[in-house]
């Protein structure tokens, strides 16, 4: 807590009005932060077009997220969930079958360190546009902000990935 009354969320720096909702151990986050995650969870179920942009949400708040006691496999499947969205073009709904498909071959994920920086964007971001199309924009923003800070994990995103996903014939 700051002085202002406010909280600051660990994972992703989003400062918002303490309401004294805790810490959500499990995703490295304030309870305010979490909270408003789930306002946005909302929104984008309810986008009912066959694309499934909720899994660009799950996504981005793992990836920025994913620090302290989050399972390995959270910044893991969030940072491969954002590397197939926004560099293979996938749909929320292709990233959620592949990422059912990585999950059945490998079970064993490194504990990634988290990137030296915060992204420039947060959940609050994408509530804040004011349009369904405005909000569909910030949100491909923010996933691209957080992939951008894991930079640094990119090329083993992209390997681990492909390897797993497409494995050579034997």
């Amino acid at each position: 807590m700051n002085m202002e009354g406010n909280v600051e969320c660990p994972g992703c720096g989003l400062n918002l009005p303490d309401r004294h909702l805790g810490f959500a151990d499990r995703f490295n986050a304030s309870g305010e932060c979490l909270e408003t995650y789930y306002e946005l969870t909302y929104w984008t179920l309810a986008q009912q077009d066959g694309r499934f942009i909720h899994q660009f949400a799950v996504d981005a708040y793992e990836a920025q997220h994913a620090r302290g006691r989050t399972r390995p496999i959270t910044a893991v499947f969030g940072l491969i969930g954002l590397y197939l969205a926004l560099e293979k073009g996938y749909t929320g709904r292709q990233v959620q079958l592949a990422h059912m498909k990585i999950a059945s071959r490998r079970k064993d994920w490194p504990r990634l360190e988290p990137p030296a920086r915060k992204a420039d964007l947060t959940v609050m971001d994408v509530l804040r546009a004011e349009t369904e199309t405005e909000k569909e924009k910030m949100l491909t923003k923010w996933a691209e902000s957080v992939w951008e800070i894991s930079e640094d994990r990119h090329e083993w995103i992209r390997e681990i990935t492909e390897k797993t996903l497409f494995p050579a014939d034997k």
